[in-house]
């Protein structure tokens, strides 16, 4: 089996939404319960921390430059580099337990973001979509733990989980409207040591998963069947991103939200951003288009 490497001990609280960037060449991510968002350089090995107002659940680069972003409580646009910032829409005001999580964009630069319980578990959250003109609309419903967002090549279908369900669905997607479809089971994740956390896609059709409180990433094959596992030596990896100027390094968040120090030590790397070349080669997320 193989093993990622740790290449950046940043000890976030609870690593998340990693991305690659293709205008800086640089990886990003977001430490959600740190309330900091990470970027670092291959190429140069140097990292970059900013602190952020509240937390940054996800996020994704915007074509006109800056980034939107979920916070817990709203969807914002924010121009890091002058700090202004500007909310398009607060998510879920009338329910104090759900906050946003995890989101990517899809082939058409619009913003999929799901919610999730984080008071009671209860499957009363929300998947909505930002499209290119700003505009909100829901997609699904009855959410507990949105998770594994990610789109095929084509874009025609998404990837999706609702993490205590242990299966990764998938739906056909229609870019225009992001109505959603043909619901389908793409992957049991029953018999695995953890559970389906932050997704992305590579340039074969495999959906690469990051297993929470599992020691591992995995790769689910079009078919549906895991073909590849990645040893991921702390125990709790949270998403994963191809980058690079290849896009042929798999880049891994993790974390240590609601572990003990006795774990924490046990486990030297909790919290960092691990690496490897896996001999796939990933997909560019589309820049949000708003």
């Amino acid at each position: 089996m193989q093993q990622a490497k740790l290449v950046l001990d940043c000890a976030n609280l609870h690593g998340e939404s990693v991305f690659w960037n293709p205008i800086d060449k640089c990886v990003w991510w977001s430490d959600v319960h740190g309330q900091k968002i990470w970027s670092y350089s291959p190429a140069l090995d140097r990292s970059d921390v900013y602190d952020m107002p509240d937390r940054v659940c996800s996020f994704a680069p915007r074509a006109c430059g800056g980034f939107i972003m979920a916070f817990a409580d709203r969807i914002s646009l924010y121009d890091l580099a002058v700090g202004e910032m500007k909310c398009l829409s607060q998510f879920e005001p009338d329910n104090p337990n759900t906050r946003l999580n995890d989101g990517r964009t899809d082939r058409q630069g619009n913003f999929v973001v799901g919610g999730m319980n984080d008071g009671t578990g209860e499957a009363n959250s929300s998947v909505i979509r930002v499209s290119s003109d700003l505009s909100i609309t829901t997609l699904l419903t009855g959410v507990s733990c949105a998770n594994s967002t990610c789109f095929s090549f084509a874009g025609e279908t998404m990837f999706f989980a609702d993490t205590p369900d242990s299966e990764i669905v998938a739906f056909d997607y229609d870019s225009l409207t992001g109505s959603l479809s043909n619901r389908r089971v793409h992957a049991s994740f029953a018999n695995e040591p953890g559970l389906p956390d932050g997704s992305c896609i590579d340039s074969k059709g495999g959906v690469w998963n990051a297993e929470w409180e599992g020691h591992r990433v995995v790769r689910v094959a079009p078919d549906g069947d895991i073909d590849q596992i990645i040893d991921v030596p702390v125990w709790k990896p949270t998403c994963c991103a191809f980058g690079g100027e290849d896009l042929d390094t798999l880049f891994i968040t993790t974390s240590c939200l609601m572990s003990t120090s006795d774990q924490i030590f046990s486990e030297p790397g909790s919290g960092g951003l691990f690496a490897i070349k896996t001999g796939f080669r990933g997909l560019i997320d589309q820049p949000f288009a708003g």
